[in-house]
């Protein structure tokens, strides 16, 4: 792949549920963003619980790297919902997939990044 190619946000998206599903986990888009450059953010449960909420962000590198973002977990579900509800509101071309298997922050990061 040339240098400045790179994969779009649907396929990304489509490889790590299929990753997750493998590995005998549920993966789920919450919301579809642009097809080609959305901003992804992943939700990270483990067994119904949440994990905390990561933002694929660009890198010095050149690359990307999975950043904490959002309410810490022990804030609620409503500031969880408050905090993507205004990230909609700015970027309504943003993902959300839920992903609930063990270590879910691993897996995205070993596939979007």
């Amino acid at each position: 792949m040339p240098p400045d190619a790179r994969l779009t946000s649907a396929i990304l998206v489509g490889a790590l549920r299929r990753r997750v599903a493998d590995a005998g986990g549920f993966a789920t888009i919450l919301v579809k963003g642009d097809e080609i450059s959305g901003v992804i953010l992943v939700q990270a449960l483990d067994r119904g619980q949440d994990a905390g909420l990561f933002e694929r962000v660009p890198n010095l590198d050149g690359g990307y790297a999975l950043m904490h973002c959002g309410p810490a977990p022990a804030e609620g579900p409503e500031a969880l919902a408050a905090y993507v509800a205004r990230r909609r509101r700015s970027d309504p071309d943003l993902w959300i997939v839920e992903l609930d298997v063990p270590d879910a922050e691993r897996f995205a990061a070993e596939t979007i990044c």
